[in-house]
């Protein structure tokens, strides 16, 4: 009767059009009045909870974070000053969209804002250059990922603050596997650009190794910037939310003295970041009543002991959790997905033994998988609109399946070798 009613209502509600957010929120609420013996009025602890919470206010100073570099012209530079590093490589610039990602990553947060400000510079120029449409989309799709995984991750941030884990060391954790996908993505590139030799032109330009030198060079604010975030955390400067604040005063200054930053790009930032976490944050609102419900009832405990008697064993139950997730990220967006799932697989998977950190990074990749498979795939559709409809939606989506498996390889790397995502927060903390 319970699972009954709890997935009978969230498909009634999902599909009726109701906003995510309220469709987690009533069900919560219906299962607190009918199975809860009217314990409705606990939601309200919850909802002060949720709006009173000091780590959850960092969210949307990353999401501001995102939109104003989004908004300041800096992936620009910073694609000028990668081009000459791997202009003799095979794959030339497909490379430079992998390193640009993975900076921009590296102080956006965003797989969205990521793809969508180094698409905007990359897909014209590439074009311009006849570089193959479908690989130049693909790579960007797939590097656009990396936003989610390299912190200071959104992604991370919110699990951290959903599950009352270290965001300190979530964002360590994520430094090496976003360095191991990165590395996954530009070899791929490489065996490609070589078999198929018409996916990239051939470099006739003449780079000497101080062009290379200045282009490096020129990227110091991205890295002044990401010091002033992951320094002020690993140093014990800063919590996370401390450091949010600092990101965005270095931003905006960055952004106005080096990048085109002006006051009503600015204002537009703050607008589409106030509009984001309200999305954000009602979904977490909703996800919040839910899973009070289910702990109160003891559903948690009640599937892992389920799980455990089972005979998939521990390893065969990830197994299974990895292929909802799959499943999943086809109709669900990464965030909607991860703030709906935690209440049950959180849980399950520390009972099962497996380490906080680490179940961190791995749903984190799973979400990125999310974000680049059809329909829902939000990657997909940006890049999409980034090409004007020259590529479209359908080709987006074949041209990213192999970066789709690449980030699953790297799920069974890390299963494989857990410490690649818990070497550097056993060092640094």
């Amino acid at each position: 009767m319970f699972w009954t009613t709890l997935i009978g209502i969230l498909v009634v509600t999902a599909s009726s059009g109701v906003a995510l957010g309220a469709a987690l929120g009533l069900t919560g609420l219906v299962i607190l009045e009918f199975f809860g013996n009217g314990s409705t009025y606990l939601a309200l602890d919850v909802i002060w909870g949720v709006f009173n919470s000091f780590t959850l206010s960092a969210v949307p100073m990353f999401i501001l974070l995102g939109e104003i570099l989004l908004r300041s012209g800096i992936s620009e530079r910073a694609y000028t000053a990668f081009t000459p590093v791997f202009a003799k490589v095979p794959g030339g610039l497909l490379h430079s969209n992998i390193a640009v990602c993975t900076l921009f990553g590296a102080v956006s947060g965003s797989s969205l804002s990521t793809a969508a400000a180094v698409g905007s510079v990359a897909y014209p120029e590439m074009s311009k250059r006849g570089y193959n449409k479908e690989a130049v989309v693909g790579s960007l799709v797939g590097g656009g990922t990396l936003g989610l995984l390299i912190p200071p991750s959104l992604s991370l941030l919110i699990f951290g603050a959903l599950t009352e884990t270290s965001i300190g060391q979530l964002f360590v954790a994520g430094v090496v596997p976003g360095i191991m996908v990165s590395a996954l993505f530009m070899i791929y590139i490489l065996f490609l650009c070589l078999r198929q030799q018409g996916i990239s032109p051939r470099s006739t330009e003449s780079i000497s190794f101080w062009e290379v030198v200045r282009g490096m060079l020129q990227i110091w604010p991205i890295l002044l910037l990401i010091f002033a975030i992951m320094g002020s955390i690993m140093f014990g400067l800063a919590t996370p939310t401390e450091a949010a604040g600092v990101g965005v005063v270095v931003a905006i200054i960055i952004s106005f003295v080096w990048g085109q930053l002006t006051l009503a790009r600015l204002a537009a930032a703050v607008q589409r970041s106030i509009l984001l976490f309200a999305s954000i944050g009602f979904i977490v609102l909703g996800t919040s009543i839910l899973s009070l419900s289910v702990s109160i009832l003891g559903v948690p405990q009640a599937i892992l002991e389920l799980a455990i008697n089972s005979d998939l064993g521990k390893y065969g139950i990830f197994a299974l959790i990895i292929l909802i997730y799959v499943l999943f990220g086809c109709i669900f967006d990464g965030l909607s997905l991860m703030i709906m799932t935690l209440p049950i697989v959180f849980p399950l998977l520390v009972g099962l033994g497996f380490d906080p950190i680490w179940i961190g990074v791995i749903i984190t990749v799973m979400i990125e998988i999310g974000q680049v498979t059809p329909p829902v795939g939000l990657n997909l559709t940006v890049l999409a609109g980034v090409t004007n409809n020259e590529v479209p939606l359908g080709r987006v989506a074949v041209a990213t399946i192999p970066y789709w498996m690449l980030l699953l390889l790297s799920v069974a790397i890390m299963t494989l070798f857990p410490q690649i995502a818990l070497f550097l927060p056993s060092v640094a903390f």
